[in-house]
């Protein structure tokens, strides 16, 4: 086989550019999207807070929840039905 017939995991060169070209347009994006929030007078330092403070509270969140199923399997309930004994709504 020729150099060029060999590709890694079977991906052609053609699907390789279509994808680095969907990730630079994502790049692209998500700049104009930093440039409008920066814009609208929010500072970098700000949105890595914001996005810090997020995946601090889906950690907890996660958490909470694998605790809740915990208990529920020991109970013989399902998670749902201890939503209400702690004040939660199911949204949360």
């Amino acid at each position: 086989p020729s150099p060029k017939s060999f590709q890694p995991n079977g991906a052609s060169e053609e699907v390789l550019q279509c994808e680095i070209e969907e990730l630079k347009q994502k790049d692209l994006a998500l700049d104009q999207e930093i440039a409008q929030l920066m814009s609208e007078g929010y500072s970098l330092e700000e949105l890595e807070k914001h996005i810090s403070l997020l995946h601090e509270y889906n950690e907890i969140k996660d958490a909470g929840q694998m605790l809740l199923g915990k208990l529920a399997v020991i109970r013989g309930v399902t998670t749902k039905q201890l939503y209400p004994e702690y004040d939660l709504e199911l949204s949360d």
